[in-house]
């Protein structure tokens, strides 16, 4: 499955970052332009300044920011990583709707953003042979660390909520749950937590995997054309502390 981007990208240069949505960016024209940025990751080891950065033009005349950053290139890596959290839902709901993912092969799509309690979660499944509902959330992954995707890139109360609910709607039996993480870049081997970062989600998710929540992780191949869901890679729920 994969995305193409509607337009060609423009490549720039990244020069600072003034906050968690906004960098300054040099055009080809040598103009430099606020540029909204959809991560709001730290990114520290992607926007690096002098680095590579493909952007998009808007086209909607009442945004603050006239273009937004789609993708980095890593050079010493020579790989392109994106940086647009929503895509990896959009590979996500395509995948499903065309029963193109083999961890949910027992499973169709019923409906995207499915709202339990008040929280809202990516998607609810259904079981092919019964009744049985499994609800899905989806959580990119941009940062690596030898050869390990790592999340969250940046503390994330939300993350924590919500694999702490999935937890509790596993154990009291209302739903299957599971948890995919996307790697929006081809190099890494397996997916763990980043307690270094986030104590609390790497908790979280420890607590989630031994009470029967399921994580599942898939990699991307990213190019200034377009973005496309790959293989499969392990991840290690576990959080192993160090003593």
């Amino acid at each position: 499955m994969e995305i193409y981007f509607q337009e060609p990208l423009v490549e720039g240069i990244f020069i600072e970052r003034l906050n968690r949505f906004v960098l300054i960016c040099e055009l080809p024209s040598g103009e430099r332009e606020k540029v909204h940025l959809p991560d709001p990751g730290r990114l520290k080891d992607l926007l690096i300044s002098g680095c590579r950065i493909w952007l998009q033009e808007s086209k909607d005349p009442k945004r603050a920011t006239k273009w937004s950053a789609v993708m980095v290139h890593a050079s010493e890596l020579k790989l392109y990583v994106s940086l647009n959290t929503q895509l990896p839902n959009r590979l996500i709901l395509n995948a499903l709707q065309n029963d193109e993912l083999e961890e949910f092969k027992d499973w169709q799509l019923v409906k995207p953003e499915y709202k339990v309690g008040h929280s809202r979660f990516d998607f609810l499944l259904q079981h092919k042979q019964n009744e049985q509902k499994l609800l899905l959330e989806v959580k990119s992954v941009t940062m690596v660390k030898n050869d390990i995707g790592k999340f969250p890139d940046a503390v994330t109360a939300r993350g924590v909520r919500h694999v702490e609910e999935l937890t509790n709607l596993q154990a009291d039996g209302s739903y299957q749950t599971a948890v995919l993480f996307v790697a929006q870049r081809g190099d890494i081997k397996a997916i763990a937590s980043a307690p270094e970062i986030d104590p609390e989600f790497a908790n979280a998710m420890d607590k989630a995997a031994k009470k029967g929540v399921q994580f599942f992780g898939r990699t991307c191949m990213v190019t200034p054309e377009r973005i496309t869901l790959t293989g499969r890679v392990p991840v290690h729920a576990e959080n192993k502390k160090k003593d």
